[in-house]
């Protein structure tokens, strides 16, 4: 089967040009102008921006908080329609159980057969026995480059101390394995919490009061301190601050190989929204929390000058009333976690693209191309190049819509930019070269979605080889 993609304007991390795409089977096999090739199916592409499909390296399609469970792998559709064709999955390891076997038993479970857009995993330690750290050199045999640590949530079975960190990083360096941090400190959490809840501060807004900047910018620092000790590379998710973002960029430029990402929320959305009457303000419950405008603006700077690069959805999809009221007299007992991932390229591109605050090419490189190369899939994914997965989005900047949740593929009650105006949108996308959305539709298969194994010695390890 071949696809010739004609008159489109192809964005990249680093350029931008007019130029055809000629796909045979599932991968980009020429690229040039006026190709005359008699494809079996031929797409006009004019006025459209063809980017490569989005990699999401920070999504939750399994996260359980009690008894509330998110929306699993059979809303992955949303991700298509938003113009990412390859998610990265957390996966709690089980207790008394591997990282593999937790991740294996996941896969066969809940997303073999079900995913539509491909996907690969990140282990995250919940029992960190000597068995944990033994384990982890292996983990790149099995496609699983990176795994991720909690130094938030105390007394939750993923919180890690400082030990279990420093350990896994020691363990990871050798093998290539990436460690993540969510960068928290849980002891001051836990007292902040303690204290608003016995002062009758219940609400949603306390959430933020009880998780302030510096519980964030003290773990980061203290995590990065861990990295040097152990003389590893670091990957600090989701960075809210500009205080923790100067600390990553800071210990970068003294040398030390720490990188950071930041969420779609954190650019956008405030702290004002947890005040919103009739307990909305539980929709916008995540961690860490939002923040203010200063800091956005930060961190849109960082995007632009490289200090962090890459930008998630932090994908979690809780229901407002099924889920979300299970703390509506007790902001503690609020599950954390927005869904995103549909809105993630809308957002960055109203956001971020059409007010200046980054360029085509700095979107690509947050949405796509660098991500790819965290988790070692930029062999495959995250840039349109001869070789590559045909992963490729049409991307009409002329659209205009609003972001609502009676539209949205989530599968949840709400959208946290719900009432957006929003400029652009995916079109067209393709899953190796097959068509999975049309006119902003999805219109692919559940199960198309492929296992993509992560390859070790990701971009965190550029010059320690």
């Amino acid at each position: 089967m071949s696809l010739l993609i004609k008159n489109g304007t192809i964005v990249t991390a680093v350029d931008e040009y007019q130029a055809d795409i000629l796909v045979e089977g599932e991968q980009i096999t020429t690229i040039g102008k006026n190709l005359d090739y008699k494809a079996a199916e031929i797409v006009d592409a004019k006025g459209m921006y063809v980017l490569p499909g989005g990699v999401d390296q920070h999504t939750h399609f399994s996260f359980k908080y009690g008894d509330a469970v998110v929306r699993g792998f059979e809303t992955s559709n949303a991700a298509a329609v938003g113009g990412t064709t390859t998610c990265i999955e957390f996966i709690n390891q089980l207790t008394g159980k591997s990282i593999t076997e937790s991740v294996r038993k996941f896969e066969q479970e809940k997303v073999s057969g079900i995913a539509m857009v491909d996907y690969s995993f990140h282990g995250v330690v919940t029992d960190p026995t000597d068995e944990l750290f033994e384990e982890i050199p292996t983990l790149p045999k099995q496609g699983i480059p990176t795994i991720k640590l909690f130094m938030a949530y105390k007394g939750a079975c993923y919180h890690s101390d400082d030990s279990a960190i420093f350990r896994a990083l020691q363990a990871s360096k050798d093998a290539g394995v990436t460690i993540m941090v969510h960068a928290e400190n849980a002891d001051l959490i836990d007292v902040l919490q303690k204290q608003c809840l016995a002062a009758g501060k219940t609400a949603p807004m306390y959430h933020a009061v009880s998780r302030p900047p510096l519980v964030e910018v003290e773990a980061t620092q203290r995590a990065i301190y861990l990295a040097e000790l152990a003389e590893a590379p670091l990957y600090v998710v989701h960075v809210t601050t500009k205080e923790s973002m100067e600390v990553v960029r800071n210990s970068y430029i003294k040398g030390v190989p720490v990188y950071g990402e930041t969420c779609t929320h954190y650019l956008t959305l405030g702290k004002e929204n947890l005040s919103k009457p009739d307990f909305e303000g539980a929709k916008y419950v995540c961690s860490p929390a939002l923040r203010t405008p200063e800091h956005h603006e930060a961190l849109w700077e960082a995007l632009r000058k490289g200090w962090l690069n890459a930008v998630s959805s932090d994908h979690c999809g809780f229901d407002w009333k099924e889920h979300k009221h299970m703390g509506f007299d007790d902001f503690t007992q609020i599950p954390n976690g927005a869904p995103g991932i549909e809105n993630r390229l809308g957002v960055l591109w109203t956001a971020g693209v059409e007010t200046g605050k980054i360029s085509r090419q700095k979107l690509v490189d947050v949405f796509a191309t660098t991500p790819a190369k965290i988790n070692g899939l930029s062999d495959r994914k995250g840039h349109i190049g001869v070789g590559y997965d045909a992963d490729i989005v049409l991307f009409d900047p002329k659209w205009r819509g609003t972001i609502s949740a009676k539209t949205s593929l989530q599968g949840v009650d709400y959208n946290a930019y719900e009432g957006m105006e929003q400029s652009g949108r995916a079109d067209k996308v393709f899953l190796r070269g097959k068509l999975i959305v049309d006119e902003g539709k999805f219109i692919g298969q559940k199960g198309q979605g492929q296992f993509i194994k992560g390859k070790p010695f990701g971009l965190c390890y550029e010059g320690l080889k």
